[in-house]
């Protein structure tokens, strides 16, 4: 859940997801959009479809056992080097070096810019303790999220200041402009219902997720909101409009169908449509 999300908007997640799915098995033989539902709003659905699909292979190919070796772990779905060797070193004290931005950061710093993405795990092999590697790896990891921070490094308290070629925080080239775009969402009711459509099964982002039917281009003109948010994903920021519809103007929409608030909160909705309902139902009750 931490890959490219932040600590705070992870929590409250994670507490739901593990009441959802306190053990491997619980999580195997969970429907796929069970699994996308309580994952929703975290954004990244292909780290909850691999895990998903990592818990059925552990289940129905290992009998319930976790691999206990990086190698291992690196042959399940979603399973990559840096997170292999941080399983494997922290919960069953494989010799095994991590390597993360923050970790990358720390040895650039000390050793001087490396040439290719190799170097540094090299370089954290050969610094790694291999008495006690998980709490080296963390507290690598650790030095780098806390004190060898990316912009305002505090270097006066840092314990490898004494050996560090950097002594402070590197120039960095300008970040381009974020993009700006704006989306329109069409809003239709019906006896507290709402009508969603749903993304096709083969689409590239987000397949199978649910989510309010988009506007065409030109179609708006001259429509009054009835709502106004802000949405921002990667490098964009979007700026969302949500007109009401009439249910003439909706038809002929493919794999839609309407949904009362206690149904579409269990639906595995996009992180989006989940902010624009439950926004236009506060500001209707």
């Amino acid at each position: 859940m931490l890959q490219q999300t932040r600590v705070v908007a992870v929590l409250d997640h994670y507490t739901r997801f593990m009441l959802r799915f306190p053990t491997v098995q619980a999580l195997a033989a969970a429907r796929h959009s069970s699994v996308l539902t309580v994952w929703s709003g975290l954004g990244y659905y292909h780290r909850a479809r691999r895990m998903h699909q990592a818990a059925k292979v552990i289940v129905g190919e290992r009998k319930g056992k976790f691999p206990r070796t990086a190698e291992e772990w690196r042959n399940l779905p979603g399973i990559g080097r840096y997170t292999a060797a941080a399983i494997a070193s922290i919960a069953f004290g494989e010799a095994a070096a991590v390597v993360d931005g923050n970790v990358d950061r720390v040895l650039e710093r000390m050793f001087g810019r490396a040439e290719g993405r190799e170097t540094a795990w090299l370089r954290a092999e050969a610094l790694l303790d291999r008495e006690r590697p998980g709490d080296f790896n963390q507290a690598m990891m650790e030095l780098g999220a806390t004190l060898c921070t990316p912009r305002s490094p505090q270097c006066v308290l840092c314990p490898l200041n004494t050996w560090c070629q950097s002594q402070g925080a590197e120039t960095r080239p300008p970040q381009p402009p974020r993009r700006q775009k704006q989306l329109w969402y069409a809003l239709a009711r019906k006896d507290g219902a709402v009508l969603l459509v749903q993304r096709a099964a083969d689409a590239s982002l987000m397949p199978g997720m649910w989510e309010l039917p988009t506007v065409p281009q030109g179609q708006h003109n001259g429509c009054t909101p009835v709502a106004k948010l802000r949405h921002s994903i990667t490098d964009t920021d979007y700026q969302i409009s949500v007109i009401a519809v009439s249910l003439e103007q909706l038809r002929g929409l493919e794999q839609s169908c309407w949904f009362t608030r206690k149904q579409w909160e269990r639906l595995p909705l996009t992180g989006l449509a989940r902010k624009v309902l439950r926004k236009v139902q506060v500001a209707s009750s």
